[in-house]
């Protein structure tokens, strides 16, 4: 199982994922930093926890906006769409599990 790095609001992690799937894995990184960097940017003083948490919540809300319009399109998922949210679902665990260890 490879590791990937992903840098999302100036830390590097290392995520594990399957074979094939390092630049799906490397793409929804960079949509995740690219939300923490606007969260962060608006000079808010949000702690990383909080700016993380932010980001996930702005994506999920695009997440279940595309997925809104597109269940109104189509009735059965595209394989590539329920692979992309689960892949979501699977970082959104990890930074709520990484939120919660900051807090601790």
């Amino acid at each position: 199982m490879p590791d990937v790095k992903l840098s999302i609001a100036g830390r590097d992690y290392f995520v594990a994922c399957n074979a094939g799937e390092e630049q799906r894995l490397l793409e929804l990184g960079a949509m995740v930093d690219a939300t923490a960097q606007q969260v962060s940017g608006g000079g808010r003083g949000l702690t990383e926890t909080r700016a993380l948490l932010f980001s996930a919540l702005m994506l999920a809300d695009r997440l279940h906006d595309a997925g809104g319009s597109v269940v109104a399109e189509k009735a059965v998922p595209s394989a590539a769409m329920v692979q992309s949210a689960d892949t979501l679902e699977q970082l959104a665990t990890r930074l709520e599990n990484l939120a919660l260890r900051l807090e601790n």
